[in-house]
């Protein structure tokens, strides 16, 4: 039996360094849409570059890199939204460097910078799958954590009045 713990010791190292190489592969690769996501959003706004030198360059790659996935116009354009949509919110960049890249795809059209924010910890805290983020998305989580703490806080500012008036309905005149 001991040999056997020792065997599972073994396997959960392997799973351990599997899981540290996922992620640095991941912190890579959003680095690397970042970057190609900066360089085309100046390339676009400093008009250089239109829609059509875009497609010439997933063409390009296409070519050039036949084994190279994930570089068609659509997913560059999209880095270039990556990059335009966290370029002005440098507190969050510890936090999307870690997400998965299909993660990202669902928490860029969040509508605010605090949304966003919010689905990144949510993610990176319950480390929760592509289908879970798209169901909190779907169902609003976000706007219903929201309204439950200003409903709390509403009760936090009434509940001093509150008691006030529950211990007028609670007075006793010692002479009944």
């Amino acid at each position: 039996m001991e040999l056997e713990q020792q065997f599972v010791h073994i396997t959960r190292l392997i799973a351990e360094a599997k899981h540290r190489a996922y992620q640095a592969v991941n912190h890579e690769l959003v680095t690397l849409y970042w970057n190609i996501g900066a360089y085309l959003h100046h390339q676009v706004s400093t008009k250089v570059w239109g829609k059509a030198v875009v497609k010439e360059l997933a063409d390009f790659i296409a070519k050039t890199e036949p084994n190279v996935r994930g570089f068609s116009a659509q997913n560059l354009w999209r880095m270039k939204q990556f990059y335009e949509t966290y370029k002005d919110e440098p507190k969050l960049a510890t936090l999307w460097r870690e997400i998965p890249w299909s993660h990202q795809k669902l928490i860029m059209p969040c509508k605010t910078a605090q949304e966003r924010a919010f689905y990144l910890q949510l993610t990176l805290k319950e480390r929760l799958s592509f289908r879970e983020l798209e169901r909190q998305i779907n169902a609003s989580y976000y706007e219903r954590v929201m309204l439950g703490n200003a409903q709390l806080n509403d009760v936090h500012k009434a509940l001093p009045q509150d008691i006030v008036n529950v211990l007028n309905v609670f007075t006793w005149d010692d002479n009944d």
